[in-house]
């Protein structure tokens, strides 16, 4: 531990709550506030699309003026936005609070760069155990954000949730402070490099594709769901704000524990090998959201939807830097990127429409051909790597 990894800790532990609140409360204020039903989910896919947006913004804005401005920057623009969001709930007003949702998007965008800040904090062979140590923060904000906005949603009298995003605005705050005192390096002006292989040559190779398909359709199946829970839950069985809550701390906590674990897994057993162990907890969610729909299968079944994230997630992405060199390493994972925060973003749109539509138990069905499609991806890939040997078990 030193005082930057300490400090980015601490920040993920405040900036993340972001996070899990706009997955508890976005969807049920967007029921509440939008025009149409269907469109109740909007806020929250927005968000994502301005995560996938935020990513270059970020990386752009940091190489200009170091991390610790970026990070500044962010915090003090999620506390502002949080503030819209909550003007927008007050005068229920649905397209403002889209908007607010989206630059909210942009500035979970810069949290996600901490984790490569954390990485740089650290000799090359601590990395792992310092990304490690930031993910626990992940952790503690399940579960600080959503309970927080719960404890807080009736802060304004007669304007229920409006609190709740003033306390976010609180919570993303406080990493402004302890940025203060983060010492950032010399910022380097690399150059992007976009030579080497061609996209449709990249996109052509097995690894590629089964790396491209699990971070894809793996986050796609998750964000669908996941999405479509508070919804489900609160809005259509009736459920308690609290027990809603809950379901979505667990999920969240369920979403980066595993990270302890799934890289020492892969070492072991190999990248597809853990691919297959996560669409099998897939299987497990959609197993169990089949029947009657209580608290309890709820609660395991994001549980097993968050651990085959992780699974899948982690896998894709580290089986992606093993498909190109060094010098194509900005084309190949902006393709990928792009590709998977566009079909996350799709995933998030469409859960509102399939769950106003169709129920929870159809919505896991549908699920089910896109796991296949995985598991079909990582056999060719597989079967492929045996004829001509190009990516090695680490």
């Amino acid at each position: 531990m030193n005082k930057n990894l300490i400090l980015l800790t601490l920040s993920q532990i405040f900036s993340f709550t972001a996070a899990p609140v706009t997955v508890f409360l976005s969807g049920i204020i967007g029921s509440q506030i939008s025009p149409m039903k269907s469109l109740a989910t909007l806020p929250m896919s927005i968000s994502v699309v301005g995560i996938a947006i935020g990513a270059i913004v970020a990386t752009k804005t940091m190489s200009l003026v170091g991390r610790k401005l970026g990070f500044i920057y962010a915090s003090i623009g999620n506390t502002l936005f949080s503030i819209l969001a909550a003007y927008s709930i007050f005068n229920q007003n649905f397209n403002i609070f889209c908007f607010a949702n989206f630059f909210i998007g942009i500035g979970m965008a810069f949290t996600h760069q901490y984790r490569f800040a954390a990485a740089e904090s650290v000799e090359k062979n601590m990395a792992p155990k310092a990304v490690s140590i930031l993910l626990f923060g992940g952790i503690i904000s399940a579960f600080l954000g959503p309970s927080l906005a719960n404890y807080s949603k009736d802060l304004v009298s007669e304007n229920l949730y409006v609190g709740s995003y003033l306390s976010l605005a609180v919570l993303t705050f406080i990493p402004t402070i302890l940025f203060l005192f983060y010492e950032s390096k010399t910022i380097n002006k690399e150059n992007i490099n976009y030579s080497g292989r061609s996209y449709l040559e990249l996109i052509s190779q097995p690894r590629f594709i089964q790396a491209l398909t699990a971070s894809a359709f793996g986050y796609a199946i998750m964000t669908f769901l996941m999405t479509a829970t508070p919804i489900s839950m609160h809005v259509m069985e009736k459920m308690s704000l609290s027990k809603t809550g809950i379901v979505i701390q667990f999920h969240v906590a369920s979403m980066f524990l595993p990270s302890l674990v799934t890289g020492h897994l892969i070492k072991k057993i190999g990248h597809s090998n853990v691919i297959y162990i996560g669409i099998f907890f897939y299987s497990i969610t959609s197993f169990i959201s089949i029947f009657d729909q209580t608290f309890f299968n709820y609660l395991f079944a994001l549980i097993f939807l968050g651990i085959g994230w992780n699974f899948l997630f982690i896998s894709g992405t580290s089986l992606l830097v093993l498909t190109y060199e060094e010098k194509e390493k900005y084309k190949a994972q902006g393709l990928n990127d792009f590709i998977v925060y566009s079909v996350h973003a799709l995933g998030s749109l469409s859960a509102g429409v399939f769950i106003t539509l169709t129920s929870w138990k159809i919505m896991n069905i549908i699920c089910i051909p896109f796991m296949i499609l995985i598991i079909l991806a990582s056999i060719r890939a597989d079967s492929s790597n045996k004829k001509n040997p190009s990516v090695v078990k680490r």
